[in-house]
């Protein structure tokens, strides 16, 4: 299962632009063909084969809403395209594809920019829906179910105190509160600031440490002790 909002969807969906890119040719076509036969929405409108093609496809086509990269390709994998992608189009989504649910490369993929990743044995109707979500939305990011807290239970203390330190002290401020299992307007009451405030910065954290579940996160920062 996937930790994403189910959106609503019809014939008057805006068109959601794809570049699909994996070594895999049979697989890669494949997906197009089930993209296209499921939607009205959605169109595949070209295939690289490793990162460099992409990013010289790219630099020749009108730039797509979301890219599809697989992680691991020849001449250049997915998590150096995504790098190289997010510096050069900012505003392209990109959702890396992956075999192994905890994958290595796909950690450093999101922190250069990536929206999330995809198992590549999701069921069709549950990336469509995903990638729905990702086309309207700019502050999802979309995980495989458990994997924020598989990840964190992984990290050393580094890498935790990385995280923090990618923190403002206000942000600090509203994950501790948050942590307390305060609701927004009791955040927006302790630090005297406004509760649409309050939600940009709960935003900003969410993106920041991987999870859209105030649960999950309340957890995984009390199993952290901040």
């Amino acid at each position: 299962m996937l930790s994403y909002e189910m959106m609503a969807t019809g014939s008057d969906a805006r068109q959601i632009n794809i570049l699909i890119v994996d070594d895999q040719v049979l697989f890669a076509e494949n997906l197009k063909l089930m993209l296209e036969t499921l939607t009205s929405d959605i169109r595949c409108i070209d295939i690289a084969f490793n990162g460099q093609e992409a990013i010289d496809k790219l630099e020749k086509i009108s730039p797509p809403d979301i890219i599809l990269l697989d992680v691991r390709m020849p001449v250049m994998d997915g998590v150096q395209a995504a790098r190289i992608i997010k510096k050069r189009w900012p505003d392209i989504k990109i959702v890396m594809l992956t075999t192994f649910i905890d994958d290595e490369y796909v950690r450093e993929a999101i922190e250069y920019g990536a929206t999330g990743y995809f198992i590549k044995n999701i069921k069709p109707q549950d990336l469509v829906s995903a990638l729905r979500t990702i086309a309207v939305n700019d502050s999802s990011i979309i995980l495989p179910e458990n994997w924020v807290s598989t990840y964190f239970s992984q990290k050393n203390n580094s890498d935790w105190d990385n995280f923090m330190s990618r923190l403002g002290n206000r942000e600090k401020e509203v994950l501790q509160l948050i942590s307390k299992g305060y609701n927004n307007k009791r955040i927006a009451e302790e630090l005297f600031i406004s509760e649409p405030t309050v939600r940009n910065y709960i935003s900003r954290i969410y993106a920041k440490i991987g999870s859209k579940d105030r649960l999950e996160v309340i957890s995984i920062v009390r199993q952290n002790k901040i």
